[in-house]
């Protein structure tokens, strides 16, 4: 009986280290990755992802002008397509990154064929015929920066003799953005000067001055 004791309790430790490999194995679930809805043809020249709420111009400024814009003159066409109000819109602005990210099909099932014949992934609910590149707001004087839509990602530039398309965005409801400012990025406030949360209000400062602290009261004099 004494020599089997410990062969007993080998085993039920050994059972007992076995349980937690047991419970690696189970993994939790993935979540299914939500289907997105197709982009929408309006019929106007436009294009609306009813993901984001974005309204696309069908044509990007290569289409439009047979030009490419630097940096500096892309403005030109952007504010021609909004003197016209292309579309009943006066708000056509660039995309930011994250806007131009979500015209880049991730699938590989979709593609659309640019000036040189060149297939890439965008919807080809888009006219053919276009450039896959654009100029994007968070571009400036000092940082020259293109988005390439045959890769989905942004390419800084050390010069300032870049050259590229212009492929225009719309937000129903929402002015025209200021160049360099993402859209959805609130603008700067200008700090004033304002007490602090733990100070008093003004208004509630007493005016009285303080006595030094450690301070002796003077002697009153008194008729003897």
């Amino acid at each position: 009986m004494a020599d089997t004791e410990p062969s007993e309790k080998v085993e039920s430790l050994s059972d007992e280290k076995a349980e937690p490999s047991a419970e690696k194995k189970t993994a939790p679930a993935k979540k299914p990755t939500p289907e997105l809805k197709p982009f929408v043809d309006n019929g106007n020249g436009t294009v609306t992802d009813p993901n984001t709420g974005l309204v696309w111009k069908k044509t990007d400024a290569w289409l439009d002008t047979h030009k490419f814009y630097t940096w500096q003159a892309h403005r030109d066409y952007v504010d021609e397509v909004n003197k016209e109000k292309f579309a009943g819109y006066d708000n056509w602005r660039i995309p930011s990154k994250s806007e131009a990210v979500t015209l880049v099909d991730k699938t590989g099932g979709k593609q659309c064929e640019d000036k040189n014949g060149t297939m890439f992934p965008i919807d080809p609910i888009f006219d053919a015929g276009c450039v896959s590149n654009t100029w994007i707001l968070e571009c400036s004087d000092e940082k020259i920066i293109r988005f390439d839509l045959k890769i989905g990602i942004d390419t800084a530039y050390p010069g300032k003799d870049v050259w590229g398309s212009v492929r225009l965005v719309s937000k129903p409801g929402e002015t025209s953005a200021k160049i360099g400012e993402e859209p959805d990025s609130p603008k700067p406030e200008v700090q004033k000067e304002k007490p602090t949360g733990d100070a008093p209000a003004p208004s509630s400062v007493s005016t009285a001055k303080a006595k030094p602290a450690g301070s002796v009261p003077r002697p009153v004099k008194r008729d003897v």
